[in-house]
């Protein structure tokens, strides 16, 4: 698999493109940031958080504090890549309908 395709398959993944998204307004910290994107697992976050940070476009930030306190962030390239996913995002959210369009003529022609 080239590896541009397992970044892109990172950043534009469901929860992806949502915890980027949430990001881009500020840093969380995880339950927040689990409420904020809404209908994700514990683990399917703290999976998601893994894989962008370790591709580099989260920072993770652990307070030696207790009870402990951690918060996520964009690093630079994070917030360059949320900016492009997010773009996409909104494009899609204003061409529904034209998609819905399509979808029904060529649902209508094949039956």
């Amino acid at each position: 698999m080239c590896p541009s395709r397992l970044i892109l398959e990172h950043v534009t993944s469901r929860w992806g493109v949502l915890v980027l998204a949430a990001l881009l307004e500020r840093s969380y910290r995880f339950s927040e940031l689990r409420r904020a994107v809404g209908g994700v697992s514990e683990k399917m976050l703290a999976q998601t958080l893994r894989t962008l940070e370790r591709d580099g476009f989260v920072h993770r930030d652990a307070k030696p504090v207790i009870p402990p306190w951690v918060d996520y962030t964009l690093t630079p390239l994070g917030v360059e890549a949320a900016e492009q996913v997010w773009a996409l995002a909104r494009w899609t959210e204003r061409r529904v309908d034209a998609v819905q369009a399509s979808r029904e003529a060529y649902d209508g022609a094949r039956a």
